[in-house]
């Protein structure tokens, strides 16, 4: 494979869930940017499956990692062969992405529980990112575009970029408190100040959710605010960091919408994306910021229920690979934006 930097790897995820079916309808779409080399990182057998599948002739560029029998992978059912493999495959992307031979790492979605099954223990993707790159400190970023109502009749649609980042990821809510600290919430927005910068904005304005209703109504219900939160968003401040909060997150959330601030740092994740979901569910993309290369993701899982009927879309994929080209760019390229 060539040495670019105009190379975006690309990783098959897991073969029993719709990861091979998007792989292949994105790249095969005509809707990538063609300057581009789109190398696939996985298996020969689920790409020529997923390529007969869908009706499309198998002519991509495809780097085979390991030796894998997944013949047997049945569409739908989580498999340990398929979990290895997929984590194979994601290993085999990092080194390339830190090897700079490839310009971006773009993954399909692996599934937790055949994750586990193959004895990889970790939360989710996004750990494992951290983990196999070394990487110090790590957060989960989802980026939607939307649309917003026109401002007059017949007047243009304009378009808005929803950035949300999660001080914590797949936890059980009753968790979340234990697991919010002040140095885990400073890290956050300070990975978020620098996303925003690698997205070329001038003005990087966070809102900081708070963790209870009301932002705790000063004690009321709960302190975490005032013993956490606060004192995280304080931290920032000092370090020349635009972070306003803790704020109410159901009116934050309004206020995101209206333009009055570049991204969210919320602090659970359903609180985070449900709100991006709402606005682009189809487009969501997972960024993760502070691994050392640009790594992106569709914002949905394996979704074994549409496993193997070629009816997945391919709609967060294709979004996926071109914030991963977007963000490839220096930052003086892309044009400063406020929302």
């Amino acid at each position: 494979m060539a040495i670019t930097n105009d190379v975006i790897g690309i990783t098959l995820g897991d073969a029993a869930g719709i990861g091979p079916e998007i792989v292949v309808k994105a790249v095969s779409s005509g809707r990538l940017p063609p300057n581009f080399q789109y190398t696939i990182i996985g298996d020969a057998g689920v790409l020529d499956r997923a390529c007969r599948n869908l009706g499309v002739r198998p002519t991509f560029d495809l780097v085979e990692v390991g030796k894998h029998d997944l013949s047997g992978v049945e569409p739908g059912k989580p498999d340990k062969r398929a979990a290895k493999a997929a984590a194979e495959w994601l290993e085999h992307g990092v080194k390339l992405a830190r090897a700079k031979k490839i310009a971006a790492l773009v993954t399909a979605p692996l599934n937790k529980a055949g994750l586990h099954m193959a004895g990889i223990h970790v939360p989710g993707q996004t750990e494992l990112l951290g983990k196999l790159s070394h990487a110090k400190r790590i957060a989960m970023m989802l980026v939607g575009q939307f649309q917003k109502p026109p401002p007059m009749p017949g007047g243009l649609v304009p378009t808005a970029w929803l950035r949300v980042a999660l001080a914590t990821t797949h936890l059980a809510l009753k968790d979340v408190p234990r697991a919010l600290t002040k140095q885990k919430i400073l890290d956050v927005i300070e990975l978020t100040n620098a996303a925003l910068g690698s997205f070329g904005l001038q003005r990087r304005r966070i809102g900081i959710a708070g963790l209870n209703p009301h932002a705790g109504d000063n004690g009321t219900f709960g302190n975490e605010e005032i013993k956490i939160i606060g004192p995280a968003v304080e931290a920032a401040v000092k370090k020349g960091i635009t972070a306003i909060g803790p704020r109410p997150a159901d009116t934050l959330f309004h206020e995101v919408y209206k333009g009055e601030f570049d991204a969210v740092v919320a602090m659970y994740h359903d609180q985070g994306l449900g709100p991006l979901k709402m606005l682009a569910f189809d487009t969501g993309v997972n960024l993760t910021l502070g691994l050392p290369f640009v790594r992106t993701s569709p914002d949905h899982g394996t979704a074994y229920d549409i496993a193997g009927r070629n009816v997945a879309n391919p709609s967060s994929f294709l979004a996926a690979v071109q914030l991963a080209i977007k963000l490839t760019r220096p930052p003086e390229t892309n044009p400063p934006t406020a929302t």
